[in-house]
C-alpha cells in the first residue's frame, strides 16, 4: 500500500510541474481586452518600406471613399486635408497620418484598380485594405481598416471619416487630445435611432428582431461619419475581426463590438456641426468645429460642389494644427 501512495504522489508532483511549465509558457491574460485566442497583430513595414515595425504616432485617420469617388477624394485635397511635402511634414512634426482608404475590384488588376494606384502613385495618399469593395460591405471595409492601421502604425488613436465631410484637423487633434490619458475611449457624435425593419427603407435591418420589440431603438453607438477609437480599442477589433458580428450597419456594427467592454463613451457635438451657417457661427464665436455635415444627406449634400464654401466659412486657422502641441 505504501508503494502504490509513493507512486501516485510521483505522478501528482509530475503532473504539477507540467502544468506549471505550459502556464508558464501561455501569453499573459491581464488585459480582459485581448483574449487569449487571438493571435498578436503582425508588424507590416510603414509607407517607406521601413524594416517591419509599427511606427509610432499620435492618430492615423481612415477617409472611407470608394472607386467612384475621384471628385471627392480631389475636393478634400483642395481643401483640409494636406498635400505632398505638408502630408509628409504633419507626419513627421504632428504624429498625424491622414490615408483616403479603399480595397480592391472583385476582379484582379481592373481598371478601378489601376486607377487608385496611378491616383495614389501621383499622391501618395491612398491605403488600400485586404477588402473587396461592395455597397454592403462597409462593416467588413471598417474592420478591414482598423486591421491594416494597427498593424502599421503604433497609434493613440484610430479615426474613421467619410469622405464627404469638412474636417479641421488641429481642432480634432486638440479634442482628441483631452482624452489620451483615458485606456479606452470611444469618441463621436453618439445617437440612438430606431431600428428600421422594413424592408424597403434604406437602413434596413434584416437582424431587427435581435434587439428587442418592434419600434425599438439602437444602443447608443457614434454616428459614422466620424468617429475615433483609442489603441486598446482598435487592437481589440484587428485581435478579433474573424468573429465580430457584422450587422446592416457600420455605425451600430462598431457599437455592439465595444458596448460589452469596459470602455467610455464620449458624446462630443463638436464633431457633428451643421453646414454654414452653423459651422460659420461657431467659428466665428471662437467655438471652432472638428467636423461638418449635412445630416439630411449623412454627409455634406453635393459636396464636391459646396467642400470649398464651407472650408471658407468654418477652417481653423493654419496656426492651429501647425501650432498644436501633441
Amino acid at each position: 500500500m505504501m508503494g502504490e501512495l509513493n507512486k501516485a504522489q510521483v505522478a501528482i508532483q509530475s503532473l504539477d510541474d507540467s502544468i506549471a511549465k505550459i502556464q508558464s509558457e501561455l501569453p499573459s491574460t491581464k488585459d480582459p481586452l485581448i483574449p487569449r485566442i487571438t493571435e498578436e497583430v503582425p508588424s507590416l513595414s510603414t509607407d517607406s518600406g521601413g524594416s517591419g515595425t509599427r511606427k509610432k504616432t499620435y492618430m492615423v485617420i481612415g477617409i472611407n471613399t470608394a472607386f467612384s469617388s475621384r471628385k471627392r477624394r480631389d475636393s478634400i485635397r483642395e481643401t483640409w486635408m494636406p498635400q505632398g511635402a505638408k502630408l509628409h511634414r504633419l507626419e513627421q512634426e504632428k504624429g498625424i497620418v491622414v490615408r483616403f482608404m479603399i480595397g480592391h475590384s472583385a476582379i484582379s488588376n481592373s481598371i478601378l484598380d489601376r486607377a487608385i494606384d496611378s491616383e495614389d502613385a501621383q499622391h501618395n495618399d491612398i491605403l488600400r485594405l485586404d477588402h473587396i469593395e461592395g455597397y454592403h460591405e462597409l462593416t467588413a471595409k471598417t474592420k478591414a481598416f482598423f486591421s491594416l492601421a494597427v498593424a502599421k502604425w503604433d497609434a493613440e488613436f484610430y479615426v474613421k471619416i467619410d469622405d464627404d465631410v469638412h474636417v479641421n484637423l488641429g481642432t480634432l487633434a486638440a479634442t482628441l487630445a483631452r482624452h489620451r490619458l483615458k485606456p479606452r475611449v470611444y469618441i463621436g457624435c453618439m445617437k440612438s435611432g430606431p431600428v428600421l425593419y422594413q424592408k424597403s427603407v434604406k437602413y434596413h435591418e434584416p437582424e431587427f428582431w435581435k434587439f428587442g420589440e418592434t419600434g425599438n431603438k439602437y444602443f447608443r453607438h457614434a454616428t459614422g461619419q466620424i468617429y475615433a477609437i483609442s489603441k486598446e480599442l482598435a487592437t481589440y477589433v484587428a485581435n478579433n475581426r474573424p468573429i465580430l458580428h457584422k450587422y446592416a450597419n457600420e455605425d451600430v456594427s462598431l457599437g455592439a463590438w465595444l458596448i460589452g467592454l469596459e470602455v467610455e463613451h464620449i458624446d462630443d457635438r463638436n464633431l457633428c456641426c451643421g453646414t454654414p451657417p452653423e459651422c460659420e457661427w461657431k467659428a466665428q464665436a471662437g467655438n471652432v468645429c472638428v467636423a461638418s455635415f449635412d445630416w439630411s444627406c449623412s454627409g455634406i449634400c453635393k459636396s464636391v460642389e459646396r467642400i470649398k464654401h464651407v472650408h471658407a466659412k468654418c477652417s481653423e486657422s493654419p496656426a492651429t494644427l501647425w501650432g498644436a502641441l501633441i
